[in-house]
């Protein structure tokens, strides 16, 4: 399988090829904070997997060992890593994706910092764009 994806602006384009080791939205407070979201998906991959074949991402180190790569026009979140944790593997925000129904989510992670709401999100009322003005 071969994916794209890219940054909000376009400034920053990659390429990952392969079968991703998972896909899990994670809902640890670090992620929360630099998403600025209540959860973030991340497929993870072999490092060498990821080719970026349009710019430059920043590399934020968010601990001793995690970097975090964004895009230092637009702030979108790219990737992540961690040299004594997960070494030699890079996780990919899924929701960077072109098509990022290609690979569905396998997991929650971290939910022991999870959003205490976020538990029953998935019973909230849906609507297909936004929901009717009220008034």
């Amino acid at each position: 399988m071969k994916l794209a994806g890219g940054c909000h602006c376009g400034a920053v384009r990659y390429e990952v090829e392969g079968e991703p080791y998972t896909h899990a939205l994670c809902h640890c407070s670090d992620c929360r904070r630099h998403a600025g979201a209540p959860m973030v998906g991340w497929t993870m991959y072999p490092q060498e997997a990821l080719k970026v074949i349009k710019g430059v991402p920043k590399i934020y180190k968010s601990s001793e060992n995690a970097r975090r790569q964004f895009c230092s026009d637009c702030g979108t979140g790219l990737f992540y890593s961690n040299a004594k944790t997960l070494p030699d593997l890079i996780d990919i925000q899924s929701g960077t994706y072109d098509s990022p129904d290609e690979i569905p989510a396998r997991v929650h992670i971290q939910i022991a910092e999870r959003v205490q709401w976020m538990a029953s999100a998935h019973e909230l009322p849906e609507f297909d764009r936004y929901p009717p003005m009220e008034g």
